[in-house]
């Protein structure tokens, strides 16, 4: 059975950090491309940042310079560093993992206060 577990969300003055951890079970991790999303109220999901098997990154506009996206591979989990927080970060923020299937976690709220 493939899980992924999200953590880390909560809620946060603007200008803050937080760090959200994804971890996986039941797929082979290393093979796996890993991705954020995030959906806010009324939006539809949308990419935050994505790690490939092989450790390359790519980053939505909105975040870039921002967050960072990493993973460790032996301990089956990505990570989103998220630092400089504004109030249209808030959302809840999915993990997913992608090889030949498509996985989701169930999600982590994030609130950023004004």
């Amino acid at each position: 059975q493939v899980q992924l577990v999200e953590s880390g969300g909560g809620l946060v003055q603007a200008g803050g950090s937080l760090r959200l951890s994804c971890t996986a079970s039941g797929i082979i991790f290393s093979n796996n491309n890993m991705g954020w999303y995030r959906q806010a109220p009324g939006k539809q999901r949308e990419l935050v940042a994505r790690i490939s098997s092989g450790g390359s990154t790519n980053y939505a506009d909105s975040v870039k310079g921002r967050f960072t996206i990493s993973r460790d591979n032996a301990k089956n989990t990505v990570y989103l560093q998220m630092n400089s927080l504004k109030p249209e970060d808030t959302a809840v923020y999915y993990c997913r993992a992608q090889s030949t299937y498509l996985y989701w976690g169930q999600g982590t709220q994030v609130t950023v206060s004004s």
